[in-house]
């Protein structure tokens, strides 16, 4: 399965759900037992997971995971605290120990977000 790419629009200060249904090449879902989820926005691609600017979402397979649904999402606190200038990049990858032990790593998505500032934001 070959990435997708998709530009977003988060509101700051709100909470963020996005929902992202896997295929198998073939159209069938993709069962996704036994494998994690790692989502992360940064300003730029090139700036470390620890910069001050970059945000990890929360990301899980949804059960049963044998429908392929992968969940990525950020709270309305995480959202308030996200730059409203400029655009971030982000990347979806899903990840799994296939028999020998080795980790296997897949991006599903990968964009650009855009922030909306928030009026209410003090």
């Amino acid at each position: 399965m070959s990435a997708r790419y998709e530009d977003l629009t988060i509101n700051q200060g709100s909470d963020v759900s996005i929902e992202i249904h896997c295929e198998n090449e073939d159209g069938t879902l993709k069962d996704l037992t036994n494998y994690s989820v790692n989502a992360i926005m940064k300003r730029n691609y090139r700036d470390s997971d620890g910069d001050p600017y970059s945000q990890a979402f929360n990301g899980i397979v949804s059960e049963p995971a044998s429908n392929g649904i992968v969940n990525i999402s950020l709270t309305n606190t995480q959202t308030d605290s996200l730059l409203t200038r400029g655009r971030y990049v982000f990347d979806v990858e899903l990840s799994f120990a296939d028999s020998d032990s080795n980790t296997i790593v897949e991006r599903i998505l990968e964009g650009q977000i855009e922030v909306s500032p928030s009026v209410s934001k003090p």
